[in-house]
This record gives C-alpha cells, structure tokens and sequence, in this order.
C-alpha cells in the first residue's frame, strides 16, 4: 500500500506516518504546504526511511495535486490537512473555508480524475479516507447521549462547520461518482508532538514556565480524550480493512472536565516535575479562569462501538496512563518545544526553500 497522507507534519499526521512506517509493505508520500503548525522536526525519526517521501505542497494547489498522484501512484488516500484551531477559526474563518472546503473538493477532484484513470484493478483496491472531528455533531445535553454515525450534523464553530462541510462534500463524491471513500470522526487527541497552543500542551509548558494556566468559564466542558498513538492504529485499520462508504467514530473512553485535565497535569508535575519555577508553591496555583469562548460546546461523547466490533479496534491508553506518556514526553523533549515556541522551526523552514 503506497499512501498519499496530506497534512503529515502536523500533530496526528506525523504520528501516523511513524506508525505506518513500523509495516515494511506500507510506503507513505507526505504531502504537508508546512503552515504554522507543520513541523518537520515531529517526523525526524522517519525522514531517511526508504519508504517515506515529503513533498511540499499546497492541497488547494489542482496542478500540483495532480502531479503528486501522476509522479507517486498512490494506491490510497489519507486525508488529515486541516486548519484545526477553534479560537483560530473564530478570529480568522478564512484560512478555515479554503484549507478545510476548497482543499479537501481540490483533493477529492484530483483523486476521482487519477482514479477513473486507473484500470480495473486497481480503482478496485484504491481508497480514499477523510479523517474528521466528532466537532461536526455539536454538543450532548444529556449525560447519557453519545454521538453515533448515525448522529446529525450541528457544527457550532466555523471550525466546525468547515470540517462538517468536508465531510459532506466526501459523502457526495462517493455518491455521485463512485470514488471510494471512508470517514473517521474522533474525539480530542493528545499526545508527543502535540503543537503547543493546544489546552494539553499549552498547560504543560505554561505551568514548566510559571505562567498562568487559563481555563475558559468554570472548566465544566466535558470531551473525550483519545491518545494520538491509539488515533494512529486506528486510522491505519480503517484506511486498510474499512468498508467503502462507511463512516467510524473514533473516540478515547475517557471523558474529562477541562478543568479535570488542567488538574491531572499539575499533580502529574508535582511527582515529575517537583524543582518548580521561583514563586510557585503548587502548580494548582496557576489556574486562571477565563471568559469563556464563544460558541463553546458543553460536552462531546463518542460511541466506538462500530470500530471496537467490524475492525476489533480499541484504545489501550487509559487517560491516566497517556497522560502520563504525554507530560514526560514534553519534559524530555523540551527543545522541540523550545523550538516552536521562538519560530526557530519556521525560520529553519524559510532558510531551507531559499
């Protein structure tokens, strides 16, 4: 399987590439533009391996598309660009419409054109996966609802809706043109290589810091945390074994307070972390609450049940073991952070394409 992965310096992309790497019949053609949060440095394990390829390139780009798929012959597609920031999408909704709609129609054209061209066989074999957010259902009222496949569309940030918009627009090229498509909707991911503006790591290297730790309203928003590792199994499973025209949630059993996260960081730093910046007593002490965001949705739920039974998929990290991977990974890895955080990453990038 040669797979055409788009968006694979981000934070989920690149923990995909390196799993699939782990299978020597996998190859992987990383198509990522390198926006503010691709960094080549997640994927510096893999960047010498016979069967990865990077190329730099715009998914909103028909031309250069095109010629991906006629240079690499992809056998599938992975499809995880996306800007994914809800705050980002409600100061600057633009970037949203055009990387989240107009990229994924631009890919979705290229691939139908590439895969009607391909004979018999091997428009049989070809697929195309949409990896999506469970941000398209909106928010649960009650405590017992779970989002489903089945479960309608009621996006409430222009995040959200971009995304929903995506998803539609895949479900209609399976339709109308028979292009061969799956869809993933997961829950919130966490873990290594996570771009520190997200809630997990910016509360990490804030409190590392003696900054604030900010939690919108009273911390009562409710998600599901899935560790991007168990993320990247999945994935890989349904781009593999899935049913064509098939949609599977994707979600973690771990349903979380903001505030409960914010908490299990600090006490997880107490124990790893104890020589704490001068004036801290207790990382506990950095909690802030902030007005809360616009739009913000109380409670987000996934049943995976449909993955768990037709692909036997499930997560192995329980929230509190991949939080402890995950605070020890930053606290080991802290130049990768330091990195990001001076744009000592984007400017490395700039120097590089001069």
């Amino acid at each position: 399987m040669k797979i055409l992965l788009t968006g694979g310096a981000g934070f989920i992309g690149s923990n995909v590439i390196r799993h699939a790497l782990s299978y020597p019949s996998i190859e992987i053609v990383n198509v990522d533009i390198l926006t503010y949060a691709g960094n080549l440095e997640s994927l510096a394990s893999v960047n010498t391996h016979v069967n990865y390829v990077f190329e730099q390139v715009d998914i909103c780009n028909a031309a250069a598309i095109a010629e991906v798929f006629t240079k690499h012959q992809p056998t599938a597609v992975m499809h995880l660009a996306a800007e994914s920031h809800v705050d980002r999408s409600i100061d600057s909704p633009s970037d949203f419409m055009q990387t989240n709609i107009i990229g994924t129609y631009t890919l979705l054209e290229q691939a139908r054109i590439y895969w009607q061209a391909l004979p018999k066989a091997a428009q049989d074999a070809f697929r195309f996966h949409h990896v999506s957010t469970d941000e398209v259902f909106g928010d649960l009222e009650r405590p017992e609802d779970f989002f489903t496949e089945e479960t309608p569309y009621a996006p409430s940030s222009p995040y959200s809706a971009s995304k929903a918009s995506s998803d539609h627009l895949v479900r209609a090229w399976h339709r109308t043109y028979g292009l061969p498509t799956l869809i993933t909707n997961c829950s919130n991911n966490y873990g290594p290589f996570h771009f520190p503006e997200k809630l997990i790591p910016h509360v990490i290297l804030n409190a590392l810091a003696g900054k604030p730790l900010p939690v919108y309203g009273d911390g009562s928003q409710i998600r599901d945390w899935l560790y991007v590792e168990d993320h990247a199994k999945a994935l890989l499973s349904v781009v593999r074994n899935g049913e064509i025209g098939e949609t599977y949630n994707i979600g973690g059993h771990n349903e979380k307070q903001n505030l409960q996260v914010v908490e299990t960081i600090c006490d997880l730093l107490e124990e790893l972390a104890p020589n704490k910046p001068a004036g801290v007593i207790n990382y506990k002490d950095l909690i802030t609450h902030v007005a809360d965001r616009p739009g913000h949705d109380q409670r987000y739920a996934i049943d995976a049940s449909k993955i768990q039974r037709e692909l036997d998929w499930a997560p192995q990290e329980t929230f509190e073991s991949g939080m402890r991977k995950t605070v020890a990974w930053y606290l080991a890895n802290p130049n990768w952070s330091k990195h990001i955080l001076s744009g000592e990453y984007r400017l490395e990038r700039i120097g590089e394409n001069l």
